[in-house]
């Protein structure tokens, strides 16, 4: 029996695609059509999962017609029914915010906030999404979440974790104003391409760099908006971090919180440790689960979060983390501690 045959789930990582670029022509003007056909514009891509690579997808997501993630029929039998899942969040990694004309980005990502809406919510009512916005440009960005910020499908607005600046700058802060006036999360996600290299030190060879230094962008966005004051300027700010992993979370907090006691004066702003305001302000996925081999140390980093509400499940489908559903989650967990991380946290986070 699986651990999740009787348990209510919000999924809070499923990936819906775009079949193609003409998906979006009925949702855009004129002109920006004739652009993507008259232009060299192929549609963004930051290459975040690589078509060939192992961790893209699953054996047997992919349909007769489009990449993995687009058809609503395979993730409704692959990841709704397979889960029980009660409530299915879709985050929807369609990358406006690489793209260089900020006005085509902007109507990219209004195109594409309908279409979810046509073809996803209205289609599925276990669904929600998150808010695709041109994030470059953070006022054509607080326009889309106005545009959608009241329909009661969308819960998040999702930003890449790779961006132009740290999140943490104040140039985001139309962003995040518009977000907390509509009450809806800002999920930071894997992958994003804003032009600039993809390590602190330069370009990285492989994927596999690429792949296993995410975490460490992870790590400095919630430096940076934790220091540079977001959560003070906006206290109501909710921020979820989408395929971060989380077991590096503890030393990360642990080390805050040692060198904001002696650097303090630094940010007289920051008025509690940092830890405070993680616990407070942010959630983490359980996928990818970066589980050690011994499931007890598991039990251990959750237990340094010293909080049972950071954690959300998700299956992060279609990508490839497990084979079989135990997989997902394969610590022995009490009752009421996996409860709160299978449904009830993102039921609370998400205002479910």
């Amino acid at each position: 029996m699986s651990l999740f045959d009787a348990k209510t789930v919000i999924d809070c990582d499923l990936h819906n695609a775009l079949p193609s670029l003409s998906t979006l022509y009925p949702y855009l003007p004129d002109y920006w059509v004739d652009y993507c056909n008259e232009s060299a514009f192929r549609e963004p891509d930051a290459a975040d999962y690589p078509p060939g690579a192992p961790l893209t997808a699953r054996p047997g997501t992919k349909p007769a017609a489009g990449p993995p993630g687009s058809d609503l029929g395979l993730l409704r039998a692959q990841a709704l029914d397979l889960w029980n899942v009660e409530i299915g969040i879709l985050n929807c990694a369609y990358r406006v915010s690489s793209v260089h004309n900020q006005d085509l980005a902007a109507a990219l990502a209004t195109a594409i906030n309908r279409w979810q809406i046509d073809e996803w919510l209205e289609r599925e009512p276990r669904l929600r999404a998150s808010l695709v916005v041109p994030s470059q440009n953070p006022q054509l960005a607080a326009e889309e979440i106005e545009r959608f910020g009241d329909h009661p499908g969308f819960v998040q607005v999702i930003l890449p974790v790779r961006s132009e600046a740290p999140y943490g700058n104040r140039r985001y802060d139309p962003i995040y104003a518009a977000a907390v006036a509509h009450d809806l999360a800002v999920g930071i996600q894997y992958g994003g391409a804003p032009g600039h290299p993809s390590t602190p030190s330069g370009w990285a060879l492989t994927f596999l760099e690429e792949y296993a230094g995410m975490a460490s962008v992870f790590q400095s966005q919630v430096i940076s908006l934790v220091i540079e004051g977001a959560f003070d300027r906006f206290p109501a700010l909710r921020v979820a971090l989408i395929e971060s992993g989380f077991t590096w979370m503890p030393s990360l907090m642990w080390r805050l919180d040692k060198e904001w006691k002696g650097l303090r004066n630094n940010t007289p702003w920051v008025k509690r440790l940092p830890s405070e305001y993680i616990r407070e302000h942010m959630r983490v996925t359980t996928q990818p689960l970066d589980a050690p081999p011994d499931p007890q140390m598991l039990r251990q980093i959750i237990d340094q979060l010293e909080s049972e509400d950071l954690l959300l499940f998700a299956s992060d489908y279609p990508h490839w983390r497990f084979d079989q559903p135990e997989e997902a989650w394969p610590l022995q967990t009490e009752e009421p501690l996996l409860r709160k991380i299978l449904s009830e946290n993102a039921r609370e986070f998400y205002r479910l």
